[in-house]
């Protein structure tokens, strides 16, 4: 297993990138992209150790504004609140932009194409890859995610009220937020053990904690709209993972991304929440590396 490495100058916007390599370079290249103020270390090594093990060549990358890659602290305050009543206009990027940076970290591996699988705004972003360069995708999964349309998607206001709220400032407060929020948006049939949820919180937290960081990444969601009518020009081979008990994003999401991607093959898992629970890893990465192996078989 490689090490994290960097990459520096990518995209339009001329940012740094930390990500990670596994697997066979000469395997199909999988990218993985992950969700709002999620890290790479979020994909699970055991999950990608899944994937490795079933052909693929697997990459894991920080966006921006979390991890190790380039955070735009001189951006303007974003206004999440003001976001949710309509008007982004504090937003300081788009999920365009984040396409970009995804498709440049692309350019500084040497890849002329991959297989994305985006989980939450990484499935966003995935699907904004796919409508704006096409070129650059051989299939897309895009995991409890939606389309952008108001009405589908949304989270469970009762569970997003006992989420908010002013960031804890201090270490062990942050870490304890997060464990809770976890437990809360999990999985239900396939329940985490706060042990393992902590130990990745604080690993987490040491590696970047940037709460504003987050809420930019959440404005850019709201200030990019409604993709459901560009999504229909995807060609490329998609499948669409959702948890029927997702309490972040709703399943209503997934169905309405499936319902836009002309072919797509949409897997609802009853008891699966908005994360990756460890049952069923197995299970996702043989959806995804079987997509992958008969899209590259039919190239």
């Amino acid at each position: 297993m490689m090490s994290e490495e960097k990459a520096l100058d990518v995209g339009p916007a001329k940012i740094e990138v930390a990500y990670e390599r596994l697997g066979d370079p000469q395997a199909p290249p999988v990218l993985l992209v992950m969700g709002a103020g999620g890290q790479l270390i979020h994909w699970p090594e055991g999950f990608c150790a899944e994937l490795v093990a079933r052909g693929c060549q697997v990459i894991r990358f920080d966006n921006r504004d979390t991890g190790l890659s380039t955070h735009f602290h001189d951006a303007p305050e974003p206004d999440l609140q003001a976001a949710l009543a309509g008007d982004a206009s504090s937003a300081s990027y788009t999920l365009s932009d984040l396409a970009a940076d995804t498709v440049g970290l692309l350019d500084a591996l040497g890849l002329d194409s991959a297989h994305l699988v985006g989980a939450s705004m990484g499935g966003m972003i995935a699907q904004q890859v796919a409508i704006e360069h096409p070129a650059r995708v051989r299939s897309l999964t895009s995991m409890m995610s939606t389309t952008g349309a108001p009405g589908v998607g949304g989270p469970d206001l009762e569970a997003l009220s006992r989420m908010t709220g002013p960031p804890p400032a201090a270490r062990e407060d942050v870490i304890e937020h997060w464990v809770r929020a976890f437990l809360l948006v999990g999985s239900p049939g396939y329940p985490s053990g706060e042990a393992e949820l902590r130990e990745r919180a604080a690993l987490a937290y040491d590696r970047a904690y940037d709460p504003a960081g987050v809420t930019r990444q959440s404005v850019a969601v709201l200030a990019s709209g409604d993709r459901t009518a560009r999504l229909r020009s995807v060609r490329v081979p998609t499948l669409v993972i959702h948890g029927a008990a997702d309490l972040m994003c709703d399943v209503s999401g997934g169905r309405a991304t499936a319902e836009a991607i002309p072919g797509a093959e949409l897997v609802v898992i009853d008891g699966m929440g908005h994360h990756l629970p460890r049952a069923l890893w197995p299970q996702l990465a043989a959806r995804i590396a079987d997509l992958v192996h008969r899209t590259e078989a039919g190239a």
